[in-house]
């Protein structure tokens, strides 16, 4: 009877044992499922980037000596070529032959010439003995005045045929306008060239050009100042004093004098090209082609009082439609919104009145798509802001 009581137990208490067991499997199933899921949760991504492009504002204190890339020519320049056709008989020089005025550089074969001289020369001689036997026939009477007339006319005819073929024949040679070096060859020996057909480059490098493109707020500032009597054109240098620096000589200074300011601005840039002059320097040589750093120091001519120009795209407006730029501070890159008053517009800029103490970095590509203290990227020159698939319309 015990014997039986422990089978019928057995038979009750292996069923609960297998649930139990299985119920702990299935609570250890889901906690390993449930630490698996948390250990693979992902962080949230960083706040994004935005690439913008800047522009820097005009007219602050620490400001005033700006450089600028400038690009070197020959101050005096020419392209040297003959004033006749003919066939090429000699060079004289080679490229980089520094040459003195009216030497001469190149010959054409002047058979063709001599030969119209000599031709002109023959009817020429003939012409002027007509001419001084009308003179004494004309006193007798012996022939009408007319007659006389036809004789003298031929005679000056003859005249300037022979002078004009005399001047061809001397221009068979080229001879250098001016004091220079020989910056290009065109043409190679025994070549059948035409007239006006380039020869020659002709370069002074004793004296250099420098040009630097600046930009309509510069230019403005500079004009201002002249108008009101306090920068003539005499004066001009010594107000906006101006240097170069070449690669390699980053130490010395090469004094600039302004030659001419454009009038008109480039369309592509938007920018006026100035000119400055120097001397070729004694200890190096700076050819054409060459670039310098140009330095100028405008304290003298940009006020911090005075309004400021930014390009339009960089003012943008807020919900009250008051003007508003964006701010950049280089050392976190981060954006700040800053209020501005706003007047005249002229081309792609406009005329801040005040908000802006000049110095400041502000987005101009980009501005409409930034919150406070969003960060950003410097926008390489090649690339545009493009509004992004969550930014407001």
């Amino acid at each position: 009877m015990a014997s039986d009581n422990l089978a019928a137990s057995d038979l009750f208490e292996k069923p609960l044992i297998m649930t139990v067991l299985r119920n702990a499997l299935l609570l250890v199933s889901v906690f390993a499922t449930l630490s698996a899921c948390g250990g693979t949760q992902e962080e949230p991504p960083p706040p994004p980037v935005r690439p913008v492009k800047l522009f820097t504002v005009e007219g602050a204190g620490g400001e005033a000596l700006r450089r600028f890339p400038g690009a070197i020519s020959a101050s005096q320049r020419a392209e040297l070529s003959f004033r006749v056709n003919g066939t090429l008989q000699k060079i004289l020089v080679k490229e980089g032959d520094r040459v003195k005025k009216d030497q001469v550089l190149a010959r054409l074969d002047p058979t063709d010439y001599k030969i119209r001289v000599s031709d002109r020369q023959a009817t020429f001689d003939k012409a002027s003995k007509n001419f001084a036997r009308a003179k004494e026939l004309i006193q007798d009477g012996t022939i009408s005045q007319s007659d006389y007339d036809r004789v003298e006319a031929n005679f000056r005819t003859s005249e300037a045929a022979l002078k004009l073929a005399n001047q061809e024949l001397a221009y068979t040679e080229l001879r250098a306008p001016f004091t220079g070096a020989i910056g290009r060859r065109e043409v190679d020996n025994f070549e059948e060239v035409q007239a006006k057909q380039a020869i020659f480059q002709l370069q002074n490098v004793d004296q250099l050009d420098v040009a630097i493109d600046l930009s309509e707020n510069l230019v403005r500032s500079i004009r201002r100042a002249e108008q009101a009597g306090s920068v003539s054109e005499s004066q001009a240098s010594r107000v906006v004093e101006s240097y170069a620096s070449f690669e390699g000589k980053e130490g010395d200074k090469f004094p600039l004098t302004i030659k001419e300011v454009s009038t008109k601005a480039d369309p592509q840039t938007q920018t006026f090209r100035v000119t400055f002059t120097m001397p070729q320097p004694k200890d190096f040589a700076v050819l054409p082609g060459m670039t310098a750093n140009v330095f100028l120091d405008l304290s003298q001519v940009i006020s911090t009082d005075t309004a400021k120009w930014v390009p339009i795209s960089a003012v943008v407006a807020d919900s009250e439609l008051d003007a508003r730029v964006w701010v950049l501070d280089d050392k976190t890159m981060t954006v700040t919104e800053r209020a501005v008053k706003i007047g005249r517009m002229s081309g792609g800029n406009i005329e801040v009145s005040s908000g802006l103490v000049g110095g400041e970095e502000i987005v101009s590509v980009g501005a409409a798509y930034l919150a406070e203290g969003m960060q950003v990227s410097r926008m390489i020159l090649t690339e545009q802001a493009e509004p992004r698939a969550d930014d407001p319309s």
